[in-house]
C-alpha cells in the first residue's frame, strides 16, 4: 500500500522502517525543515544513532505531496500538536484514505482524545489507532513488539493489523478506540510517578504498587466513559503501564525521576529534551476524573507535584496515608 507518515519524531521514523520493510512505499512529512534536511542527506535521525534509513523512503516538505497518493496516513506528532497538524492536513484529505492516529493524550482544553480533534479538524476522516507496549528505540532497531489496532469497525482495524504486522511486530484488532486511547494517555502520568518514586530512591516494591493501582485508576475512568474494561488489561492499558514504568526508554519516566531527584517540572522536561506527554495528560485527566466523579489518588498527587510545588516525598506518603479500604476493582 502506499503510506504517509506525518511527523518525523523517533516514532514515526521506527513506523517508516517498519511499513517500508514490509513492503510498503513510504513518504515522510515534517514541518521540521532541519529533520528533513537530515534525512534526506545522511539518512539518519539525531534521536536513534546507529540506524540508517533506506534510500527508498521518500522525505518530503510539502505537505500535499506526502499525502496526495497515500492509502494510508499515520499521524505521528507529539499530542500537543494533533489538533493543529490534523487542520493542516484536511485540505488535502481523500476519502477513503485511512489516518492512523499513534500518538497518545488528551486535549486539556476540551478533554477529548486524540482520534476526536483528528476528527473535529478532518470531516467524515475514516481514523484509526494504533497502540501499544512500543519504545520507538527497539521498534526501528527490529526487536519483537506487540501492539493493538483499533477502528470503529473491524474490517478496518484487520486491514492496518495486515499493513503493519511482522514477523517482529505483532498486531492484535480491537473497535474499542476510546479505551485504546484513553490507556495509552494516562499510563504517562502513572508513568511519571514511577518516576518520580525511582527518583527518591524507593524500590521495586513501590513501583509494583504504583502499577497495579494505576491501572486501577486508569480502568476506573474508562469504564465509567464507556470504554471496555478488558481493554486496561490489555496490550494498550497494563502493557503499555508497565513498559512506561520501567523502560530507560520512557520519558515520562525519566522526567519522573529528575523531579524525584530534585529538579523542578520545567528542569526535569528541559533535560529529556523530548516532548513528555504525560505532563500535558495529567491536568485533563484530573479534570476528567472531577468530571465523571470518580476517586484517582495517584493522577491528583502528580498534579500537585507538576503545578502546585507539592514535595515529592510529602506526595507518596499522601497516597500511603490514605484511608484503610479493600482491594476491590472500582475502589
Amino acid at each position: 500500500m502506499k503510506t504517509a507518515v506525518i511527523g518525523s519524531g523517533t516514532w514515526g521514523m521506527a513506523l517508516a522502517r517498519l511499513l517500508f520493510d514490509n513492503g510498503h512505499s513510504v513518504k515522510v512529512w515534517s514541518a521540521i525543515e532541519s529533520e528533513i534536511k537530515e534525512l534526506r542527506e545522511k539518512r539518519t535521525h539525531k534521536n536513534l544513532p546507529g540506524i540508517i534509513f533506506d534510500e527508498g523512503i521518500v522525505f518530503e516538505d510539502d505537505l500535499e505531496k506526502a499525502m496526495e497518493s497515500a492509502d494510508i496516513c499515520v499521524l505521528s506528532v507529539p499530542s500537543i500538536f494533533t489538533r493543529a497538524t490534523a487542520k493542516k492536513m484536511s485540505p488535502f484529505y481523500k476519502k477513503n484514505q485511512i489516518i492512523v492516529n499513534v500518538a497518545k493524550g488528551i486535549e486539556e482544553s476540551t478533554l477529548e482524545i486524540l482520534s476526536d480533534q483528528i476528527s473535529d479538524e478532518i470531516k467524515n476522516a475514516d481514523v484509526a489507532v494504533l497502540s501499544g507496549p512500543s519504545h520507538a528505540e527497539e521498534v526501528v532497531r527490529l526487536l519483537p513488539t506487540t501492539c493493538v489496532a483499533g477502528a470503529k469497525d473491524m474490517e478496518t482495524a484487520k486491514l492496518i493489523q495486515s499493513v503493519f504486522m511482522s514477523p517482529v511486530f505483532r498486531v492484535y484488532t480491537s473497535t474499542d478506540m476510546l479505551g485504546i486511547e484513553l490507556g495509552g494517555s494516562l499510563k504517562n502520568v502513572i508513568a511519571l510517578a514511577a518516576g518520580i518514586s525511582d527518583g527518591l530512591g524507593y524500590g521495586d516494591n513501590a513501583k509494583a504498587a504504583l502499577i497495579t493501582r494505576g491501572i486501577v485508576e486508569i480502568s476506573r475512568l474508562g469504564t465509567a466513559m464507556g470504554a471496555n474494561i478488558e481493554t486496561f488489561y490489555g496490550l494498550s492499558g497494563i502493557g503499555d503501564l508497565i513498559v512506561t514504568c520501567a523502560s530507560k526508554h520512557s520519558r515520562n519516566r525519566k522526567a519522573g525521576m529528575l523531579m524525584g531527584q530534585g529538579k523542578t517540572m520545567d528542569e526535569a522536561m528541559k533535560e529529556v529534551a523530548m516532548v513528555v506527554e504525560g505532563v500535558y495528560s495529567a491536568k485533563a485527566a484530573k479534570a476528567l476524573a472531577s468530571k465523571y466523579n470518580i476517586c484517582m489518588p495517584i493522577v491528583d498527587e502528580v498534579n500537585a507535584v507538576l503545578f502546585e510545588n507539592k514535595d515529592p516525598k510529602q506526595a507518596v506518603d499522601a497516597l500511603m496515608l490514605r484511608d484503610k479500604i479493600a482491594e476491590k476493582i472500582g475502589i
